[in-house]
């Protein structure tokens, strides 16, 4: 495989290594953006095309949901919609049951790496405003080292408490 940052298997390797470690990730949000940027731009460079719509085969909240179908080479992705492609592109039906993309042997950092040399996206880059009172020039919190004996609430305390949220969001979220 040429190792230039340009060669549409490569970086449709790299996507597909993204999007498998995306859908088990708990924090994924970069994770989609970059596949989505990657995609963007590679489309605008004639590297991938945009197929039609195909039926979600398990939507969440059980609703029918369509997303776009999107050829690299020999690999196929879906990203959501927009309104304009929901008017636009034509709807395919059910995926192919017994197609599957190439496998792909590269680790999620060199994946990850690819992709932000292709795109120019860096982690913190999520285009979201930071919430109430923090700021990206907010002094670190004071995080126990890895020596450092943490607090652990008592027996008692840990019960009444409540399991933290999720934070796992699938790109239909976004």
């Amino acid at each position: 495989m040429d190792h230039s940052p340009n060669n549409r298997e490569q970086l449709a390797g790299a996507i597909y290594i993204i999007n498998k470690h995306a859908k088990t990730a708990p924090d994924n949000e970069f994770l989609y953006k970059l596949k989505k940027a990657a995609l963007d731009k590679m489309m605008e460079n004639g590297l991938a095309e945009k197929v039609g719509l195909q039926s979600v085969p398990n939507p969440k909240f059980s609703r029918r949901q369509s997303a776009v179908l999107i050829t690299c080479g020999e690999f196929h992705f879906h990203l959501p919609p927009t309104r304009e492609e929901m008017k636009a592109l034509p709807h395919l039906g059910e995926p192919d049951p017994d197609y599957r993309n190439p496998k792909v042997r590269l680790g999620l950092k060199a994946a990850k790496q690819i992709l932000q040399d292709y795109t120019g996206l860096k982690p913190g880059d999520s285009g979201r405003p930071f919430p109430e009172g923090l700021s990206r020039n907010a002094p670190p919190r004071n995080i126990p080292g890895k020596h450092e004996q943490k607090k652990s609430p008592s027996a008692g305390n840990r019960r009444n408490q409540k399991p933290a949220p999720s934070r796992h969001r699938s790109w239909f979220d976004q």
